[in-house]
Order: C-alpha cells, then sequence, then structure tokens
C-alpha cells in the first residue's frame, strides 16, 4: 500500500517520533463533539519546518492523506483523520520564537497553546485577547479562525494574524504576509490560508497582533423577559 511505504519512509525520518502504537492512534482519534473516532494509520510528531516540509513531500509522493492535530479542542472535528493516513501531531512546536513588544506583536510556533502565550507575554504589559473558550493552540486558531467573547473588541483571528509560515502539500514552504499594519504588494495570501481548516497548507509560524493589558476587567450577568428583548439591547 501507498500509505506503507509512506510511513517508512517516515519512520526512517522520524525515528521514534512516528508512532503507530493504538495508544497513539486513539488518541488522535477523539474529539470533544458527537463525530465518530476516526483512526490515523501512524502519527507524527515534527518538531521544525523542514521536517513538517519533508513529511509533506514523502505523503504527496504516496498519496497519503495528512491531518494536522494540535489542541483538539474543536466541536467541528476539523482534526480528526477522516482518511486515514497520517495525523501530524505540532504539539512540540510550541516555542514562542520573537516578541517585539515596541512594535506590538510576535511570532509563534503553531502548537502553543493561547494560554501558554500569554502567560510568556506577562512581563512585557501585552496579551493576545482572542478567547474561542478553550485552550486551543495558535495554529488551530488561525486555521479556523476562530473567535471569541471579545471579537466586538479585538476581532477575529483574521484581524489578528499578520503574517504567516506555511507549507504546502507538496513540501514547498512559503511565508505570507509582514510584521507592517497594511499592505497593498499583491495577493493577500495571508488571510485566504486563515479559516482555510488546513486545506491549503500546514502554518508552521503565526505572527500575531498583540495589545496592552486592559487597566481593569469587570463583568455583569444581565437577565431579560425574552430574546427579542436580549437581541434590542445589544443592538
Amino acid at each position: 500500500m501507498a500509505h506503507e511505504a509512506a510511513i517508512e519512509a517516515l519512520r526512517a525520518l522520524l525515528g521514534d517520533r512516528l508512532a503507530t502504537s493504538d495508544s497513539h492512534r486513539e488518541l488522535h482519534a477523539q474529539n470533544e463533539a458527537y463525530f465518530a473516532r476516526a483512526l490515523p494509520d501512524a502519527v507524527a510528531y515534527p518538531e521544525t519546518t523542514e521536517e513538517v516540509s519533508r513529511i509533506l513531500a514523502i505523503c504527496h509522493e504516496a498519496r497519503c492523506p495528512v491531518t494536522p492535530f494540535a489542541a483538539a479542542s474543536s466541536l467541528e472535528g476539523q482534526h480528526l483523520p477522516i482518511a486515514g493516513g497520517v495525523s501530524l501531531d505540532m504539539g512540540r512546536m510550541t516555542r514562542v520564537l520573537t516578541v517585539n513588544a515596541e512594535d506590538l506583536n510576535c511570532t509563534v510556533q503553531p502548537g502553543l497553546t493561547r494560554e501558554a502565550l500569554n502567560t510568556e507575554l506577562r512581563a512585557t504589559g501585552l496579551f493576545f485577547p482572542i478567547d474561542p473558550g478553550a485552550n486551543a493552540s495558535i495554529g488551530g486558531m488561525a486555521a479556523t479562525r476562530a473567535s471569541g467573547t471579545m471579537a466586538v473588541r479585538y476581532g477575529t483571528m483574521r484581524e489578528a494574524v499578520l503574517a504567516l509560515e506555511v507549507v504546502m502539500a507538496d513540501g514547498t514552504v512559503i511565508r505570507t504576509g509582514s510584521q507592517a499594519r497594511k499592505s497593498a504588494t499583491g495577493y493577500d495570501l495571508t488571510h485566504l490560508i486563515v479559516g482555510s481548516e488546513g486545506t491549503l497548507g500546514v502554518i508552521t509560524e503565526v505572527t500575531l497582533r498583540l495589545y496592552g493589558q486592559p487597566e481593569a476587567i469587570s463583568a455583569a450577568t444581565c437577565r431579560f423577559e425574552s430574546v427579542e428583548d436580549a437581541v434590542n439591547c445589544v443592538i
């Protein structure tokens, strides 16, 4: 089988970071919603962009499906390998690569979770505001164009992502966007990839817009007689 040829080539590349045991495969077949389990044939644990590129090139040549996987917090099942093949676990790519406090941005690897990022940013007086309600990975949030309770104030991942490093299906590595807040140079590939659900490539680096930490946060509970009253209040 083509899948078997790809798996043997990946084993030579990754060694014990290519897992085919039932425990690893079961872990990557689960989800937090009602979707049926979907077992991959193998699980790959890359640590660099170069390894992701090699993995995708091998699988592309063998026509072996690849499904990115990180925090698995999605309720829509995007991380489930419904066609089998390789589950590409980005959980070892969790570094904060740069923090440019003066420019209000940072660059991170895709497996880093939003809570871990904000822990890293605490000393800078900055924070990353997008909160989808789960401790999702930054790469997954970009791929699904996540939003959350603070979207009205800070926008969604569409507004938060300034630049990307992405590996295409054949292993080609591209970079999109820049730290600039505004650009009119050609196609806006960054925002094409944000929200593409992993169908266009695998995100390996994300440059994010940051904000100053608010001086105070307050919360309140409001009750309404009807849904219509609640909607009219928001309007």
